[in-house]
């Protein structure tokens, strides 16, 4: 029972996805296309009309492909600066591989961590997207950082980020 347990615990650590890939087909990459290029103004009735079904239709999609994890959720895009945080910083790190999942997971504790990646190398393993209001506030970040055992290789200012629906959902014009 007991390595039964530790199996299960060494899967879940990773984060590893077992499932199959879910079926997407042509209504739901344009259903997917739309709420990438405007989640929050997209109507149901309005993605109905570009991907030619109902709007109960799409309303059905977009639940499955929720359930089925393949919307995994709606966030807003923040302009740190306007909302009083000047600094946005990158920082590009190094935790031990065997403790780079649940170290990612804690290091989002920390204040004015926004994001943090694991990457599946082990050198610069964890690239961390921060915001600060001041220089004490980034030592402070920082510091917090180091507290989490993380070699910190560069951290870079961040001047602007660029982002864009993923092409390979938007419909073809003959669909």
């Amino acid at each position: 029972m007991a390595n039964e347990e530790d199996s299960s615990l060494a899967e879940s650590d990773l984060d590893v996805e077992n499932d199959e890939p879910f079926e997407i087909d042509t209504i739901d990459e344009g259903v997917l296309f739309a709420l990438q290029r405007d989640a929050r103004n997209a109507t149901i009735t309005e993605i109905s009309e570009e991907v030619d079904v109902s709007p109960s239709t799409v309303r059905n999609r977009i639940d499955n492909m929720e359930d089925a994890g393949v919307i995994e959720g709606y966030e807003p895009k923040l302009n740190y600066e306007k909302a009083g945080f000047p600094l946005r910083l990158f920082f590009v790190c190094t935790s031990d591989p065997e403790e780079r999942s649940s170290v990612s997971r804690n290091v989002l504790s920390v204040t004015g961590v926004v994001q943090v990646t694991e990457m599946i190398t082990n050198e610069h393993n964890l690239y961390i997207e921060t915001v600060s209001t001041s220089t004490t506030d980034l030592i402070r970040l920082t510091k917090e950082l180091n507290e989490y055992g993380l070699t910190i290789h560069s951290s870079e200012i961040i001047t602007a980020s660029y982002s864009q629906p993923w092409g390979h959902f938007q419909p073809d014009e003959t669909h």
